[in-house]
Formats: C-alpha cells, sequence, structure tokens
C-alpha cells in the first residue's frame, strides 16, 4: 500500500494554475525529493499533501484513507519548515511538547516521546535553552524533533537545509539520511539543491511548470534522463548539448555535427533511428576527457576557463 497517493491533483492559486493533472505514488518507507527551479510547483504540492492549501481538483490519500479535504491537524504527518517556526519565548523542551500538550497527552508520555527524540537528534543538553541560544543547525534539529515526537507516518520537509551554511547542511543532510533509516518512516523533502536530492533521495520527482518530468532513482534520473529540461537541469556543471544528425550504416549509427562526430550505436535508443534524423547529443563533462592531438578524437576545442574545485 502506498503511504501517499495523488491522482489528477488541480492546484489554482489566484489565476494561476500551479499544479495541473498531477500524479504521484510515494511507497511506504521511501524517502522521495521533488526538485525543481523556483516556481516549478513543488513546495505548492507538499502543502497540499500537509493540508495547507486547498485543492481544485483530484484527491490525496495517506496510508489508504481520503484526507484531501482533511484538516492538517487530522492527516497524519509531521511538517517541518523552512523557517524553523519555533516558539520563541519556550524553550527547546516546550516547543518539543507543546502539540502533545494542546493534544492532551498524559505528561510520563510527552516526557518519554521528548528523551527519545532529543537523544536521536543530540538536543538532550539543549532542552532548557530558549531559540535564540541556539544554531541553526540547531533550531534546525529542534524542528524536526517537533515533527519526530508526534510519532507520524509521513514527514514533510520543506527545504530545511536552505537557511544553513554549506558545512552545516551537510551535516544535517547526514543526520536526515541516518534518521531516515531509523525510523523506517516516509519523508517528503523539497528541494532546488541537487546535492540533496542526488544524495537523499530513493526516488526523486523532477517538477517544471506544476508537472512531473521525470520519477525515478537518482541514478536513473542522472544517467537516463527523460528529456532535455531533466537533464539538463541536474549536474554542475551541466550537460553539454550538441545538434546535429544521425547517420546510418547498416547496424552502426554515428551523430554528425559541425563540432562532432561520434559513434554511438551502443546507445538504448527509444526506436530504432532514420538516417539523416535530426538529433541532439548530451554529453556530461565528466565523460570528457583530453587527449594528444597524435590520438584518435572526435572533436577539437579550445580550453577557455579552469575552475579548480
Amino acid at each position: 500500500m502506498s503511504s501517499v497517493c495523488i491522482r489528477s491533483l488541480d492546484v489554482v492559486l489566484g489565476k494561476n494554475r500551479v499544479i495541473e493533472g498531477l500524479d504521484l505514488d510515494i511507497e511506504e518507507g521511501e524517502f522521495v525529493v521533488l526538485l525543481g527551479p523556483s516556481g516549478c510547483g513543488k513546495s505548492t504540492l507538499l502543502h497540499s499533501i500537509a493540508g495547507l492549501i486547498d485543492v481544485n481538483e483530484g484527491r490525496i490519500d495517506i496510508n489508504g484513507i481520503d484526507v484531501t479535504w482533511a484538516d492538517p491537524k487530522d492527516r497524519g504527518i509531521g511538517m517541518v519548515f523552512q523557517s524553523y517556526a519555533l516558539y520563541p519565548t519556550m524553550t527547546v523542551e516546550r516547543n518539543l511538547s507543546f502539540g502533545l500538550r494542546v493534544a492532551g497527552m498524559d505528561k510520563a508520555q510527552i516526557a518519554t516521546r521528548i528523551d527519545k527524540a532529543a537523544r536521536m537528534l543530540q538536543l538532550t543538553d539543549l532542552l532548557q535553552r530558549k531559540p535564540a541560544h541556539l544554531s541553526g543547525g540547531q533550531r534546525q534539529r529542534v524542528a524536526i524533533g517537533r515533527a519526530l515526537v508526534r510519532e507520524v507516518k509521513v514527514f514533510l520537509l520543506d527545504e530545511p537545509l536552505s537557511n544553513l551554511d554549506a558545512k552545516l547542511r551537510a551535516e544535517l543532510r547526514r543526520e536526515l539520511k541516518q534518521l531516515h533509516r531509523d525510523l523506517g518512516a516516509t519523508m517528503v523533502h523539497v528541494t532546488h539543491d541537487q546535492i540533496e536530492a542526488m544524495t537523499l533521495a530513493t526516488r526523486m520527482a523532477v517538477m517544471l511548470a506544476g508537472k512531473i518530468q521525470q520519477f525515478d532513482t537518482p541514478g536513473q534520473v542522472y544517467a537516463k534522463p527523460a528529456n532535455m529540461f531533466v537533464a539538463g537541469f541536474l549536474g554542475s556543471p551541466s550537460m553539454n548539448f550538441v545538434r546535429g544528425h544521425l547517420e546510418r550504416d547498416g547496424s552502426r549509427v554515428r551523430f554528425a555535427s559541425a563540432a562532432l562526430n561520434a559513434d554511438v550505436s551502443g546507445y538504448d535508443f527509444a526506436k530504432p533511428p532514420a538516417d539523416k534524423q535530426p538529433a541532439v547529443l548530451g554529453i556530461r563533462p565528466e565523460h570528457l576527457r583530453s587527449v594528444d592531438t597524435a590520438t584518435p578524437h572526435n572533436a577539437r576545442a579550445k580550453v577557455s576557463l579552469i575552475e579548480p574545485m
């Protein structure tokens, strides 16, 4: 059974149709990343799953229950926001327990859950501090802990690492991955950061203009992009695109252009190519290598810039 099942989802904000006819199945225990450029609809999709945005058409099921019109508190989800959204006047302990206290849970059970989450997120020594006395990484761990104490099956994370510096982002990325392994819960994570997506996701949905362009494992999306947008969006530096045509000679197929000529017979074409068929060849930078001019080669180029990384 899917943890999250979305069918024919339409979301209109003002006069703009942000999401149109979207289908998505997220399996139990997956870490799914919604990736795409700003304005592609990834946060809107996450907020729709959370119940923070009303949908115009379609259906959202969580753990087999239709929650399309349910209140956020009744959906069995834990939400982690980009801005942490902590109560500044409350200690870490009070921030973690707030939702449980509002729900009327008894004190002993609250204490047990807070202790478990604090140990898991290394917050035990910080329980009596207020958010103003915490670092950005510590605040984000508290925000994650607040979702964690609810012991939900689906966690929704809205760009939780984007406010952190590069070192903290890398550390929390590892912690999130480990947390997912420890909990075995379903996580849906929104980001525009390719490294986050590639390192965290069991599957990733690459979005553009409110539609999913490809939904697959990071390795498959990178190695076999569904279209030129996906191919160009993933990778840093991005993929090189060379326009040309295909030439057939029996079983052999070559790509030819003014700049490049290469044997592409081994490529897994969707359908057999025709002779002289226009084509675009995508080449990732790491697949290029320089050779001596006396060595057989496909193309000549001039090095104009080197970036030490």
